[in-house]
């Protein structure tokens, strides 16, 4: 896990979906406590440890490491608080079959500083490139197509026929 670099993690991360990539960077690339990740999010710490304990299974997939998942909800538990707790000390002891989740996951926390300026470089090269740009410039125009196409829809509208007043009755009394 040691050998590991930022470009390495950077490039799993990105393969990842981005709510899962969002829960590692939050949590290992900022460098954020568990308590904090949990209230930036709005869920309870216990669902956070569940979420990082997912990602942290894709990524460790993503990096093509040995993984495997939870086989029901309770082994998902007890899963997510050995993860939390050896995240917090490295004397904690984990169930093997997290050994290398738990070591991706040091690895990335060791590494946030230089996997989140990749992850930036990264990002500002993807906004710069010519595909960004004709991406963006075939949805401004698809934006003025449908705007185009509803002025002329409602210019184009058939006239509505006169509303005729309702006949009143008189009350009965």
């Amino acid at each position: 896990m040691s050998r590991l670099t930022a470009a390495e993690l950077c490039a799993a991360l990105r393969a990842l979906p981005y709510r899962q990539a969002a829960f590692l960077v939050t949590r290992l690339v900022q460098g954020r406590t568990l308590e904090e990740s949990a209230v930036f999010y709005g869920i309870s710490r216990e669902a956070f440890s569940v979420h990082l304990l997912r990602a942290g299974l894709a990524l460790t997939e993503a990096l093509t490491l040995p993984s495997r998942p939870p086989e029901n909800d309770a082994e998902e538990d007890v899963w997510a608080r050995a993860l939390a707790e050896a995240l917090e000390r490295e004397t904690a002891t984990i169930p093997q079959v997290l050994a290398e989740t738990v070591a991706v996951c040091r690895r990335l926390r060791t590494l946030g500083g230089e996997v989140a300026a990749v992850l930036e470089t990264t990002e500002r090269e993807e906004e710069e490139s010519p595909k960004r740009r004709r991406e963006d410039w075939l949805r401004k125009l698809a934006v003025l197509a449908l705007l185009g196409l509803t002025a002329y829809m409602y210019c184009n509208r058939p006239e509505e026929p006169p509303e005729r007043p309702t006949p009143t009755r008189p009350r009965e009394r």
